[in-house]
């Protein structure tokens, strides 16, 4: 069944990559994790993104801080669509990892997040819309469009309780 695949630069990464999981689990996408560095163990990042290809993986997903070049080592493993994850830390509070993350060379795209948590949820949302182009996936493009259904109807709802509570 193809799946999913996460990897952290570091163990501190899962606070946030623990909401993209939350995500997947959410609507029954099967996924890995895996803690391993582009700079500290760029044999392990490949041997990772070539063994989990060869068994089905179908989108990766690498969250890094700092220089975060993670997503970019294992874009140059694999020609399957990788999404990056920028987050927070060292001297420029994300910014230097966004900046990292997407600007690659010419022909080695990775998809870029937002910095931290809204970038982890929306690295899920992504790798499912990328999914759903599988025919064992197609039932998210349903699943997908009800989210933002219901998304919508939420900000409705917080509307009318903001509205009821300037009238008090």
């Amino acid at each position: 069944m193809p799946f999913v695949v996460i990897i952290m630069g570091s163990k501190s990464d899962w606070q946030i990559m623990k909401e993209c999981v939350a995500i997947l689990d959410k609507f029954n996408i099967s996924y890995e994790v895996h803690v391993s560095s582009a700079h500290r163990t760029p044999t392990r990042t490949r041997d990772i993104v070539i063994d989990s290809q060869n068994r089905g993986a179908v989108v990766f997903i690498g969250a890094a801080g700092m220089a975060a070049h993670l997503a970019g080592a294992i874009a140059a493993h694999t020609l399957k669509p990788v999404i990056a994850v920028p987050l927070a830390g060292g001297i420029c509070d994300g910014l230097d990892a966004l900046l990292s993350s997407v600007q690659m060379p010419q022909a080695i795209p990775v998809a870029t997040m937002s910095i931290g948590r809204a970038g982890a949820i929306n690295a899920a949302f992504y790798a499912m819309q990328i999914l759903s182009l599988l025919p064992h996936y197609q039932y998210l493009s349903e699943m997908l469009e009800n989210e933002r259904i219901d998304k919508a109807k939420q900000l409705e709802q917080d509307t009318e309780a903001i509205r009821k509570e300037i009238s008090i």
